[in-house]
């Protein structure tokens, strides 16, 4: 594949009607979802890598000595086209995907690989690049200076890790293997999702999901109806892999036949894939200098080193299986001292939370209505918190029918970007939970943010409410966390918008939103009886409170067999085989880790480990626990200065959310917090202080 698109489509004027060609004249300038059609992506693409392409030859050769308007505010303003095209697409190619779309993804993937790869390693480019890099101390700079400083740092740390001062031929090297793991990456994605749908469980007797509430038989009829199972009920699989079903279904053989199609997602249809991309990755690294894809992906991040990650992640796990071991018992015990295997694991945990705290997490759900969690929850949050205001705006149209669109509103009324939740699970969705940015804000492109939260929440029949696990709420609460990391960017340059911030840093706002799933003023708000009205009592919320540490051995052991998996597919060095039977490396690794509980697989197994193999989280996935440092240090810091008021939320905003990558991250929590994170915070938290 040439590294340059040269079609005729790129050079020829196109249709006239595309959509992608001019900026949108939408509020915000949403995407005009209207007017986009298939026909208008490969078009668009190619138009928009020849068009920055052509900018990019201009910038490298301008005759001009190299400043920062001439060079990096030139890059940041080149591939306007490209960018409305590729954020279109690549949340309607997860959110709502078609064969048509697949067939688009698999064409463009290594194109926009190789097209990178013209960028970033253009010589005359990064010789440009590299002059104001070595000129930084003396470079005259516009405001914010501090702001512009960091641009020229950044730039030179990015084109160097993208392979910049290699050989030609070890550039030549890296081009092929940039637009091979692109494919493999397109590959992987698209063979899981169609081994989920093939793998969801049906049900043809209704008795068989004994245990499950009526809204959830409900919408498992809705769902074999909308797959073509008319009077089956079909439990399709959610990307994690312990089902939520498991903590009801009394029986055994379903909770078996459930957990055990969830896990052996995968491994038949992508086992080559992944070790081609592991393989590859690890050589990569090897081109560019580094002894393993974890150090090459740790070299920008806060981490900064593979010791750091290590040593962090050494003082939990052993904790969190000595905590697991414990409630191991207490589920032995509730089992009549029979051992418990990982497909009862939930549902005996349930048993008791009942037996112990007096909680039935199935009773919490009719005080979980959607609409209510949504507006008298995140969105009352958020107003309690920040000033913010919604308005629902019917009249702008989203990539799909179940996808919302809000206006948010600053206290003072100035409009500050549009909000987008798009709640159901369909089979055209990829499995998760997740946030894409559609617009970026931008003061030099005078852009204001337009953001998208997707969910996987089971659909009800038409005219039954949502009720939502607690698990589902939270999901809420942390991907809007996401949205306002994007909503409040306040930044000059797109190249610190929002969440482009290291992917170790990514997820802290985001948990620290979760604070406010059970803060009593937004919990008393939004969980009222989605028939009656009435307000969660109290004792159940009491209840709730006096349980919050049960469970937490499993939920840490579960999360990190899946962090000391991905580290292990990564730390494989060059030429290192990782040999064919993938589940025989995974008992390995986490043997060797400290983390072989039968009882409790990964959150994600090697097979349908999406996070990984198709998103940025390759060697990153330590990032949740690693932004938990600093989001429970934040938590108790909001505890201490007088929890949910106006000042704190417009600290926590100036000083971080709004920030984006124009600042060190380690840098803004300190700004914020008045000190260097710690790990205490944590460990209480996960009740891992005692050994």
């Amino acid at each position: 594949m040439p590294s340059e698109p040269t079609t005729s489509a790129a050079q020829d004027d196109g249709p006239v009607s595309n959509p992608f060609f001019a900026a949108s004249t939408l509020p915000y300038q949403l995407p005009p979802f209207a007017s986009i059609t298939l026909a208008d992506y490969l078009p668009a693409f190619e138009r928009g890598m020849a068009e920055q392409l052509a900018e990019i030859d201009a910038i490298a050769s301008c005759a001009e000595a190299p400043d920062f308007t001439n060079t990096l505010i030139a890059l940041e303003r080149s591939g306007q086209l490209l960018g409305r095209v590729l954020h279109v697409f690549y949340n309607q190619s997860a959110a709502d995907t078609s064969p048509e779309l697949q067939e688009i993804e698999a064409e463009i993937s290594p194109r926009l690989a190789a097209h990178q790869d013209a960028i970033h390693l253009n010589g005359a480019l990064f010789g440009r690049i590299k002059a104001l890099f070595d000129a930084r101390e003396t470079l005259e700079l516009p405001e914010p200076a501090a702001e512009s400083v960091r641009l020229v740092d950044k730039y030179h740390e990015e084109y160097v890790l993208a392979g910049a001062e290699l050989s030609p031929a070890d550039q030549e090297r890296l081009r092929e293997l940039n637009a091979e793991l692109a494919t493999l990456s397109t590959t992987f994605q698209r063979n899981l999702l169609a081994d989920t749908k093939a793998r969801a469980l049906v049900i043809e007797d209704v008795a068989e999901l004994a245990g499950l509430s009526e809204d959830a038989v409900a919408a498992a009829a809705e769902n074999g109806r909308a797959l073509g199972r008319e009077g089956a009920y079909v439990l399709s699989l959610k990307l994690f892999s312990n089902q939520t079903e498991l903590a009801e279904l009394t029986n055994p053989d379903v909770r078996r036949r459930l957990l055990e199609a969830s896990l052996g997602r995968g491994f038949t249809v992508n086992s080559e894939v992944i070790r081609q991309i592991v393989t590859l990755r690890a050589e990569r690294a090897a081109l560019l200098g580094f002894e393993s894809y974890a150090a090459y992906q740790v070299a920008d991040k806060t981490a900064r080193t593979v010791a750091d990650v290590e040593e962090m992640l050494a003082r939990v796990v052993p904790p969190a299986v000595a905590n697991a071991r414990r409630e191991a018992e207490s589920l032995r015990a509730a089992n009549d001292g029979a051992p418990i295997a990982a497909w009862d694991w939930q549902y005996y945990s349930e048993q008791v939370r009942k037996a112990e705290y007096d909680l039935d997490t199935a009773a919490l759900r009719p005080y979980l209505e959607l609409e209510s969690v949504l507006h008298d929850g995140v969105f009352f949050a958020a107003n309690q918190v920040y000033g913010l205001t919604f308005t629902a705006r019917p009249d702008l149209r989203a990539y799909h029918p179940d996808a919302h669109v809000f206006e948010v509103f600053n206290e003072d009324g100035s409009g500050l970007g549009l909000f987008i939740i798009d709640f159901y699970a369909r089979e055209s969705k990829r499995g998760g939970a997740w946030m894409n940015e559609l617009v970026f804000q931008s003061a030099l492109l005078g852009a204001k943010p337009v953001v998208v939260n997707n969910l996987n929440i089971a659909k009800p029949p038409a005219g039954e409410p949502t009720l939502l696990t607690f698990d589902e709420v939270t999901t809420m609460f942390h991907e809007f966390g996401h949205a306002l990391h994007g909503l409040f960017s306040d930044v000059a340059y797109p190249y610190f918008s929002g969440t482009n911030v290291p992917r170790d840093f990514v997820e802290y706002p985001s948990q620290v939103n979760e604070m406010w799933v059970t803060w009593p003023e937004v919990l008393r708000n939004y969980a009222k009886h989605h028939r009656t009205g009435a307000p969660i009592p109290t004792e159940l919320i009491e209840r709730m409170e006096a349980a919050k540490l049960f469970g937490e051995g499993f939920r840490t052991v579960e999360y990190l067999g899946a962090t000391l998996l991905d580290w292990a597919w990564h730390k494989l060095a060059a030429g290192e085989d990782p040999g064919a039977d993938l589940e025989a490396f995974e008992a390995t690794a986490l043997e060797k880790a400290g983390l072989a509980m039968a009882e409790i697989p990964p959150r994600y197994r090697t097979g349908y480990f999406a996070h990984i193999f198709t998103n940025d989280y390759a060697a990153g996935y330590y990032s949740y626990i690693w932004a938990e440092v600093l989001d429970a240090d934040s938590v108790e810091w909001f505890e201490q200065n007088g929890g949910m008021t106006r000042e704190n939320g417009d600290h926590f905003r100036a000083e971080l959310l709004s920030r984006g990558g124009s600042v060190d991250s380690i840098q803004a929590f300190e700004n914020f917090s008045g000190h260097a994170p710690e790990i205490e915070p944590l460990l209480v938290r996960r009740g891992l202080t005692a050994h």
